[in-house]
């Protein structure tokens, strides 16, 4: 788990308006997040097993996304 250290940024209302993080725990949530999308395609893409195409498709699939 990642240990975060936020700063707020409040409006004169006193409404929360943004979230600062340092920026190496902001790239430590992105590749959380990127892990947990890859958990929950792996998850679907088992659920689904009927649904099956070549190794060689997936590997490209893969690669499209990860370039976008």
């Amino acid at each position: 788990m990642v240990s975060l250290h936020p700063e707020f940024i409040i409006d004169q209302s006193k409404h929360t308006k943004a979230v600062v993080l340092p920026f190496s725990e902001w790239e430590q949530v992105l590749a959380d997040l990127e892990e947990l999308d890859d958990i929950r395609a792996y998850d679907a893409a088992t659920a689904s097993a009927q649904d099956s195409f070549p190794f060689e498709a997936a590997v490209r699939e893969i690669r499209a996304d990860y370039n976008e």
